[in-house]
Parts: structure tokens; sequence; C-alpha cells
């Protein structure tokens, strides 16, 4: 979430998936001042998301996404498809996926990587892995909340952008990640989260609001109440854990902090984003596009497609 809740950095990312690769075609696609693209593009360099390529005998770097960040794929298909079913307000999903290894207009489902069955929230269990334990969280950009999130907009329709738009910063995504845990009472996740009060209520709020958390009042005089994921809250748990796996395979240092059981199954696992015709894991390769915008008027490339 550190990449990906600062709104820029993310787009970025979106529009190298979609086969963007030079200065100038991120800064017409995403209008974004160039100075802060080129300190993001520094960034996420940086970081390993991409690396710098002087094709052939020009003198222009080109920006390609490393096998990192590749891998960075399924996680961004788990929040589209979320992001399809909630926050599609009546109007058609923005792309359809084509997947080219069995040619299927494709709805991946976040599977487990043991028995192949989609994985929900009520199906896996958790316990302590050896990077186990405590670490106060920074502050800075990522755990402010833009007034509306309205920046991961920006550009070419996206679902994705839809979803970060309420769980894309820091202190959000962290909160719903206590409810995953078990932890519903505005006392327990203020301890647990080390949070500001008024950044609590702020966020706690806004989750309401959106149909992520539901209240439910459990103590009058003086009135207290709970905050539990709905239905379309438990629904993030899909992408939550395959984020969970790309950060413990390049973030983790082999000692990942959390340990999935499937409770199905009855075997650890880690989410994996399988085709739902197919069931094979999706790559970014093997993906092709139905796209319902023309990406010209938002001054963006197209991607790999297929015709209507």
């Amino acid at each position: 979430m550190d990449i990906v809740s600062d709104s820029w950095a993310f787009l970025i990312i979106r529009e190298a998936f979609f086969g963007t690769q030079t200065f100038e075609a991120f800064r017409g696609a995403l209008g974004i001042p160039r100075a802060t693209l080129s300190d993001r593009l520094k960034k996420l360099t940086q970081l390993g998301i991409f690396r710098q390529v002087a094709p052939g005998s020009s003198l222009r770097k080109e920006y390609r996404l490393t096998k990192m960040g590749f891998d960075l794929y399924p996680s961004f298909i788990a929040l589209m498809q979320f992001g399809d079913r909630w926050l599609a307000t009546g109007k058609p999903a923005p792309l359809t996926l084509v997947h080219v290894n069995c040619g299927c207009d494709s709805h991946p489902i976040v599977a487990c990587s043991h028995c192949g069955e989609r994985v929900e929230a009520r199906d896996a269990i958790y316990r302590d892995g050896p990077g186990a334990g405590y670490t106060p969280a920074k502050a800075g950009r990522n755990t402010r909340r833009a007034s509306d999130g309205s920046r991961f907009l920006l550009g070419r329709p996206s679902s994705v952008s839809r979803a970060l738009q309420i769980i894309g910063d820091k202190w959000s995504f962290m909160v719903v990640r206590e409810g995953f845990f078990g932890n519903r009472r505005y006392d327990k996740i203020l301890t647990e989260l080390a949070i500001a009060p008024n950044i609590l209520t702020d966020r706690l709020s806004r989750l309401v609001s959106n149909g992520v958390l539901f209240r439910r009042k459990y103590q009058s005089s003086p009135d207290r109440y709970e905050y539990l994921l709905t239905d379309m809250g438990r629904d993030l748990y899909a992408p939550f854990i395959t984020m969970l796996h790309w950060g413990d395979r390049w973030l983790a240092k082999g000692k990942p902090p959390l340990l999935l059981t499937h409770r199905v199954c009855g075997h650890d696992f880690h989410a994996s984003v399988n085709c739902d015709r197919c069931q094979q894991p999706i790559i970014a390769a093997d993906m092709r596009y139905r796209l319902t915008y023309d990406p010209k008027v938002f001054g963006a490339l197209g991607p790999r497609s297929v015709d209507a």
C-alpha cells in the first residue's frame, strides 16, 4: 500500500500495464506535472518496480516494468473485479479481460494456491508467521487522505481507481484490515493502530458511508457502536490477500508476517488469481482487452486488444 496508495504512483503503474513506457506518453495520458512525474518515476525505479532502458541508439530512456512490477498485475486485477462488482453504478465495466490461453472472456477469481477453489473471508484462518510483530506506522504522505480521492480517477476509466478511491489511503486500508482480524470496536482499533482519534473517526465514518462497514449498537447510556464488515467489505478480502502475497514475495525477505490456512482443503495457501474459465493463474502477458471507451480521448495508449 505504500506504493499504490500514492495516487500518482498507482496511475503510472496502471498506464505501464497498458504499454506506456516513455516520459512524454505518461505525461500525456495523465496530465501529470513534469516535476511530479520525474519524482515518481525515479522512486518507482529505486523501489524496483521499473527499470530504465535506452532502446537501440536512442538517448531517450524508457521505463519498463520489472518482474517485481509485473507481479503487481494480479493485485490490480483482484481490485478491478471488486470495483466491477460493487462500484460500477450501473455502467458497463471499462474493459473486458480476454484470456489468450483459453480464448475466453475472463472474470478472474482469487483462489487457494493448493486446491484451486475460490477463497472468501470466512474460508481462511490465520496464524503468525516468522515475520510477525508490530512496527509503528510511519507518518507521511500516504497516511493522509485527499479530500475526495478524486486523483485516483484521473485518466482512463478504471475499476481499480474506483476501489482505491475508497481504500487507497493507508489508514482506511488498515482500518478495514482490522475488520478481518475481528477487531470491531473503536477503542480496540484505536489501540491496535495507534491512530489519532480524529483520523480514526473520519475513516470509520467514510467507510460506513461508502458501504464497506456498518455500525451496530452494543451498549446504551452512553451509546457505543461496533463496526462490522458488510458483504461489500468482506469482498475486499480477495484483493487484500492478493496484495499480501505480493508483499510476502517481494518485501518480507523470506519471513512472511502472516500464514493462511484454507478451511476447505486444510492446507496453507497463498492467493492465486486464476481465470474463472480455465482455472490457470493469470499473468499480464496472457491477457488482452476489449474496451468500452476510446483511449485516444484520454491521450492514452491503447492496450493489446481484441476485436469487439
